[in-house]
């Protein structure tokens, strides 16, 4: 006689049950949009919450991080302000408790070649987009976000047009009490556009609140973009953001993840090469301290041949730390001439500090250049001697070599004010080190 055995909720995952039990008629969005909700919470309840033994997530098991699912965050109650980039001008989309705030917004409505269109009121007005068809659309995070999408917004930039000025998400928990959200948002470059993207996460300290996050972002033929996401969290928050990013033939995308934020985060992407002549430099830089967990996990598809990628990751780990980087790289049989390589560095400042870092490569091609590599360990003491000995102080003999170390990652991104803003973001948090 066989049986199935199936693990016990958890508080946190009877508690999700409860939530969508009790809000799945007054969440937003009907039609279509209902029928996806249903389907991608009973994928999420057969499954549950993602654990060590499942290979993607044995270094962030959710199931024991995440002890209470905290209820759905309210709307915002009055107007705040946007926190941007110190020196960049940016068109900002303000996206409160996991909503849409026009409000709080200052979108420039004004530019005939870029839209931005409500998330639900997207989904209603057109039927040629299929919403929840990306890379990543397996993933139990994914899921979750699915069935909860409490709001979000679709930035659609049209063919051929060159956005001067950067367009930045701003995903904001404005709440007084720890909750929930659950934004979605969709962005769509069609071919020869260019756009800088940037995403940001704000939330106040001491507040255990929690994000479920994701971007659908759609990279047309011989489109440019640039994808910049920092996370600058709550001391206490939990977050977890998937990135699904489809991209066609000869474009180019840049994608850089900036943390220093956060109790638990875990960034994951992933990314599907459909198309021949596509490069791609898929990096980051982690900052933390504490005993704050940062888990950066991608999965890069050549589906099509003749494609380039870059993936390279810095992680700087103080205190109990802990880092996590999780690369794979996946060739299809019929994606020759494909050039991938992919490296992780960490640098422990702490005995109690710890870097788990696993880079996979799985190649069904004959004809590639395929590499990854990974390496952790303390800062130079020979370096540090020499800066010494020209007379600089202990402590900042270390801070430079720190900076020049995440110095290297920041230099992948393009935008000039943006790379500046972030320069100084990792001095800032050196000096609170100090």
């Amino acid at each position: 006689m066989n049986a199935d055995v199936r693990a016990m909720k958890t508080p946190a995952e009877q508690a999700l049950s409860a939530a969508f039990a009790a809000a799945r008629g007054a969440l937003p969005g009907k039609g279509a949009v209902g029928t996806l909700r249903e389907d991608a919470f009973r994928r999420f309840d057969a499954s549950g919450l993602p654990h060590r033994r499942i290979e993607e997530w044995k270094y962030t098991d959710l199931r024991a991080l995440m002890r209470e699912a905290k209820p759905l965050a309210e709307p915002a109650k009055t107007k705040g302000v946007v926190q941007g980039l110190s020196g960049v001008e940016a068109s900002r989309v303000a996206i409160v408790n996991g909503r849409y705030e026009p409000d709080w917004s200052d979108f420039n409505a004004g530019d005939p070649g870029i839209t931005l269109t409500e998330l639900f009121a997207f989904a209603a007005e057109q039927t040629s987009y299929r919403l929840g068809d990306v890379p990543g659309k397996d993933d139990t995070a994914f899921w979750l976000n699915t069935a909860f999408m409490t709001g979000g917004v679709v930035v659609r930039v049209k063919k051929g047009v060159c956005v001067e000025k950067p367009v930045q998400l701003a995903h904001i928990f404005a709440s007084a009490a720890a909750a929930a959200m659950y934004p979605r948002c969709v962005v769509i470059v069609e071919a020869g556009a260019r756009l800088t993207l940037i995403e940001s996460f704000d939330g106040p300290d001491g507040i255990d609140y929690q994000v479920n996050s994701a971007i659908e972002l759609v990279i047309g033929e011989g489109a440019l973009v640039d994808h910049i996401k920092i996370g600058r969290d709550g001391d206490a928050a939990l977050r977890v953001s998937t990135l699904g990013v489809t991209v066609d033939a000869k474009a180019n995308y840049r994608d850089f993840a900036f943390t220093t934020g956060g109790a638990v985060v875990r960034n994951q992407t992933f990314v599907r090469f459909g198309r021949e002549g596509t490069e791609a430099t898929i990096s980051g830089a982690t900052l933390i301290k504490n005993r704050q967990h940062v888990d950066n996990t991608l999965v890069i598809e050549h589906a099509a041949g003749g494609c380039t990628s870059r993936e390279r990751f810095r992680s700087v780990l103080d205190d109990e730390s802990h880092g996590i980087f999780q690369g794979k790289i996946v060739v299809e049989p019929h994606a020759q001439k494909t050039d991938a390589k992919m490296a992780s560095h960490a640098l422990l400042l702490s005995d109690e500090a710890e870097s788990d870092n696993k880079p996979e490569l799985e190649i069904f091609a004959d004809d590639v250049q395929c590499g990854h590599g990974a390496t952790a360990g303390a800062l130079d003491n020979t370096l540090k001697f020499y800066l010494m000995s020209r007379g600089i102080p202990e402590d900042q003999a270390e801070a430079l070599l720190i900076q020049a170390f995440v110095g290297e990652a920041i230099e992948d991104v393009a935008h000039e004010g943006v790379r500046e803003a972030l320069l100084q973001a990792s001095v800032k948090w050196l000096d609170a080190r100090a």
